[in-house]
């Protein structure tokens, strides 16, 4: 990468290197209550609504104390929908309800409620840990992106993770798109971060707009 590349990451990451998951107030360490947040929070951005909404509705499901598998299974459907509601999130919150009650249901059968254990189960196997996320349901193809973007944070045998929304942030940005060689210029940048704000340029043609001008 030239210069002018560095100069353009650098850019990005100030005024943009923030997670989705800092954005939602999920303070994330590999523990079984942010683990599982951020697996919520994958599921409501996977969906074809605003970011915005689906983190606000992230921090609804929380103060309504969905908090974990066993608190999410054990609620009633209308108090999902509910919490989704307030959210903002009401396009999709009949079928997220469901999706999520049976998601936590999931979790808290297969792997006690802890998402360290899905983990455990993939043994550093990047392809087998993304197939397991896709077994829970309302994680799709996009949904294990998101969260994988996110948790290579703290499962660091994950990055650098830069998926296909990554990746496109970067060549609206005109840099190359080898992860590896993004992550490398990058320099001491969190993984999560970089990926997170790229996402943010492929998103948003202003953010890259910007980031173009101020490294020019």
């Amino acid at each position: 990468m030239t210069e002018h590349d560095a100069r353009v990451l650098r850019e990005l990451v100030r005024a943009h290197g923030r997670t989705f998951a800092e954005e939602a107030g999920i303070p994330l360490k590999d523990a079984p209550q942010p683990l599982y947040r951020l697996l919520v929070l994958a599921v409501l951005l996977s969906a074809r609504v605003r970011g915005s909404v689906a983190i606000a509705t992230a921090r609804a499901l929380y103060d309504a104390g969905l908090r974990d598998p066993r608190s999410m299974a054990g609620s009633g459907r209308q108090d999902r929908v509910d919490a989704l509601g307030r959210g903002g999130y009401r396009r999709y919150d009949e079928r997220t309800a469901t999706l999520l009650g049976e998601g936590a249901e999931l979790i808290d059968e297969r792997w006690g409620g802890d998402l360290r254990r899905l983990r455990g189960e993939a043994d550093g196997d990047l392809t087998k840990l993304r197939g397991l996320l896709r077994e829970v349901p309302g994680i799709g193809p996009v949904g294990a992106d998101i969260f994988l973007r996110e948790v290579q944070r703290v499962w660091p045998e994950t990055a650098p993770y830069l998926d296909a929304k990554a990746l496109s942030g970067a060549e609206r940005l005109g840099l190359p798109t080898d992860p590896g060689r993004l992550a490398e210029t990058a320099g001491g940048t969190d993984p999560a971060v970089l990926a997170a704000a790229l996402v943010r340029a492929a998103l948003d043609r202003k953010v890259a707009e910007e980031c173009l001008g101020h490294a020019a």
